[in-house]
């Protein structure tokens, strides 16, 4: 694996930053995950714009969008995989020690992984943990991810891959890395951004390419809706079979299995929708 560091692509074993970056500190950074199919990247620019405003809701300056183009570029020519997870990580520098951010340039780290294919569904909890709509950082793609680690990782423990949050108004919010989506009615929904989720690329583009609804949800929708789904830039549109003790016999249902093949054609039309 190779890794761009700074401007410069080194050996995954040689690629290093600083301890005193911002993004190790004190978690000053934001990024994003892009998907790669033979080598060019799904949806790059819609990723470099949420990733700039990411960036401006933390402070860093906007980061350069030819410069990660080209750094994308290189480590995915250097590492051909027929599906990989493109790593984008944008920091605020070396700083001082502490939550003050320093003079010098933001780190910009760019990696790319190999991933397999999702199953076409999954098991999926909930959580006691609440996102805050009305955090400084909502809404944006922080490196600060603790919290979802803690949430995964139960996840991981009830034999599930992911974990589904509320909000502090007791509204259905998001996964730990997924945006969440249900049928009701035969109609699909999922939570507004004003709940607090992340405004996730696949959310977007599920939203345009299937007419679903944006509607404030409570988290009872999961005991009783038609048919659950998951959406994110892995997982594509994944169907859920299980939430908690509930199982959803025969997922995916027909209308997430229709998402699934109107994703799956559009975004094989056009890798930069």
């Amino acid at each position: 694996m190779m890794i761009w560091v700074n401007g410069e692509l080194h050996d995954a074993d040689d690629a290093r930053v600083s301890v005193l970056d911002h993004g190790l500190t004190v978690g000053d950074g934001v990024f994003e995950t892009v998907k790669t199919v033979q080598g060019r990247p799904f949806a790059l620019t819609r990723h470099l714009e949420r990733l700039t405003r990411s960036a401006r809701g933390l402070g860093l300056p906007d980061p350069d969008h030819d410069e990660i183009r080209r750094a994308a570029r290189t480590v995915t020519d250097a590492t051909p995989l027929p599906l990989g997870r493109l790593r984008i990580t944008y920091t605020g520098g070396i700083s001082p020690l502490g939550s003050d951010r320093g003079d010098n340039a933001p780190g910009l780290v760019v990696a790319l992984g190999e991933v397999s294919r999702r199953p076409d569904s999954t098991a999926v909890i909930t959580v006691p943990w609440t996102r805050n709509e009305r955090s400084a950082v909502a809404g944006l793609k922080t490196t600060s991810y603790a919290e979802n680690v803690v949430a995964l990782a139960r996840a991981h423990g009830q034999g599930a891959s992911e974990a589904l949050f509320a909000n502090t108004v007791g509204q259905l919010c998001e996964g730990t890395g997924s945006n969440v989506f249900v049928v009701l009615d035969g109609e699909i929904h999922t939570p507004p951004l004003a709940s607090g989720c992340l405004a996730g690329i696949t959310r977007a583009l599920a939203v345009e390419w299937t007419g679903a609804r944006e509607t404030e949800l409570s988290p009872e929708v999961l005991e009783h809706a038609e048919e659950i789904f998951l959406t994110s830039t892995t997982r594509d549109v994944q169907a859920v079979h299980r939430v908690d003790a509930r199982e959803l016999p025969g997922a995916p249902g027909p209308v997430t299995a229709k998402a699934m093949r109107v994703f799956d054609e559009r975004a094989g039309d056009d890798l930069d929708p």
